[in-house]
């Protein structure tokens, strides 16, 4: 069995001891199925030498594919915070953050375990010319051996894990929001390592050319930040595209480019995972779901959640 090394002692370059880590903030989910994860802060000693950090561990179990998955692990050193994660004092809040002696320096540990129910969705179906890609064989488990590797933390997955340890979400809007920049941070943490493979070829090239113009590809981003805010109320491409002000066949080609799936693929990804999250987390009923879901019918709803999550609503209650 593979034993992949603690993403926190490759950082400090040697093995942490449970006894030099003082913990500040916890956050972690555990829904069957779904997106797996754990956000750990720790104070930051001063006589710690801690780097940045990522790691895919690809997990592969040839007869027993219910063990299978990916996770990817972070440590990211030298966010400060004040001592409380919710609140900041007036000085914090002024922005003389510097000034302030209940600021910390801090160690984020982050993993997030996919399954490969979850995986599918990200698949695309193949043409029997296509090339078979490392990420395809990732996505499929059909590498044939567990693995870890060292991830290159690029731009852009930077930004994504900044995004995930400074956000203001809670409650139901923060599962939303956790959910889809994890699946960014998938997509990119690939796109790394995919491009780390080709050697210096570059992986911020576009394929669809309108998107090198900052403001064109805003709007895309915008879109999808549009999409999050209306998992309970159905959105058209024409509606969407109307309120970012780009053409239909721009966002629908521009989107897939940058997020790796359609925009209805997303859209429909994001509302099952959320509605995983309220009937499983928060115990509400199938119907009020499916109602706050905005859909027609239970029997809908009970269609579209068992086709992404290979489930009825009423079994995820039993997991």
């Amino acid at each position: 069995m593979l034993q992949a090394p603690d993403i926190l002692s490759f950082a400090y370059k040697q093995p942490m001891m449970q006894g030099q880590l003082d913990l500040l903030y916890e956050k972690e989910q555990q829904i069957p199925g779904s997106i797996q994860y754990n956000i750990s802060r720790f104070r930051k000693h001063s006589q710690w030498a801690v780097d940045d950090a990522g790691m895919m561990v690809y997990h592969y179990k040839k007869n027993d594919a219910a063990k299978n998955y990916v996770e990817l692990r972070f440590c990211v050193s030298g966010n400060v915070y004040c001592h409380e994660k919710d609140t900041e004092c007036d000085q914090c809040k002024l922005g003389v953050s510097r000034n302030c002696n209940d600021r910390v320096d801090s160690v984020d540990v982050l993993s997030f375990r996919f399954a490969p129910v979850h995986l599918t969705q990200f698949l695309r179906p193949r043409r029997q010319d296509d090339e078979v890609t490392v990420t395809d064989n990732i996505l499929q488990f059909t590498h044939p051996s567990s693995f870890s590797k060292i991830l290159p933390l690029c731009g852009r997955t930077r930004v994504v894990l900044e995004a995930l340890l400074n956000h203001t979400y809670t409650g139901s809007l923060e599962n939303i929001y956790i959910n889809a920049q994890v699946q960014m941070l998938l997509l990119y943490s690939l796109e790394c390592m995919l491009g780390e493979d080709k050697g210096d070829k570059a992986i911020e090239t576009f394929q669809c050319k309108f998107l090198a113009n900052d403001a064109d590809r805003e709007k895309i981003i915008r879109a999808r930040e549009i999409l999050l805010q209306h998992i309970g109320e159905p959105i058209t491409i024409k509606e969407l595209s109307r309120k970012v002000a780009i053409n239909e066949c721009y966002l629908k080609k521009g989107f897939k480019e940058l997020f790796g799936t359609t925009v209805f693929d997303f859209y429909q990804s994001q509302r099952m995972e959320h509605a995983r999250y309220l009937l499983y987390e928060k115990g509400l009923s199938v119907t009020e779901v499916s109602m706050m879901l905005g859909y027609s019918s239970i029997s809908h709803f009970s269609t579209a959640f068992k086709k992404h999550t290979g489930l009825k609503p009423c079994e995820l209650l039993l997991h």
